[in-house]
């Protein structure tokens, strides 16, 4: 299954350059008003407080595109952000059969899903990825996904052991 949420890049870039352009327009007003009108008071600092909040709100809710597909023998896991400061990416690519387990948490703000994958040497690694611009339905279908994978792995544990 693929899953991705790239189509959705203008509708991010609208907002981000929303949130830029409202928090210089909320600067300009803030010195006209300071300096030339005076009605607002301590109000004015509204006019800059509010968009950079809306602003750092975008940011801290984590990378925008989210892409994962689970064809083939590999879960293949991309993560990263459409804002510059923040271009990092997370790309992770590892056979179905190191699934271990997956959460999927739920904070205010934002959404994060956990992935438990296990190595030769019986490490556990933690892999993290911000999904909190994925719609309800495809958090679902990423649910889905995982559950077959980390299903189909069980039963091939269990066919194993029984066998030897």
């Amino acid at each position: 299954m693929r899953l991705s949420n790239k189509k959705k890049i203008p509708i991010y870039n609208f907002f981000q350059i929303l949130f830029w352009m409202g928090l210089i327009f909320g600067i300009v007003l803030f010195f006209i008003e300071k300096y030339k009108m005076d009605f607002l008071n301590s109000g004015s600092y509204l006019l800059i407080l509010i968009p950079l909040l809306l602003l750092c709100l975008f940011w801290l809710r984590g990378k925008q595109i989210f892409e994962y597909d689970s064809d083939g023998e590999t879960l293949t896991f991309n993560n990263y952000s459409i804002v510059t400061p923040f271009k990092n990416q997370k790309k992770d690519e590892f056979p179905k059969y190191k699934l271990k387990n997956f959460e999927v948490v739920n904070f205010i703000f934002f959404k994060k899903v956990l992935i438990n994958i296990h190595s030769k040497k019986s490490h556990q690694l933690i892999l993290k990825y911000d999904i909190s611009y994925l719609s309800n339905k495809e958090v679902k279908d990423l649910k889905l996904s995982l559950r077959k994978v980390i299903k189909a792995n069980k039963e091939e544990n269990q066919s194993r052991t029984e066998t030897v």
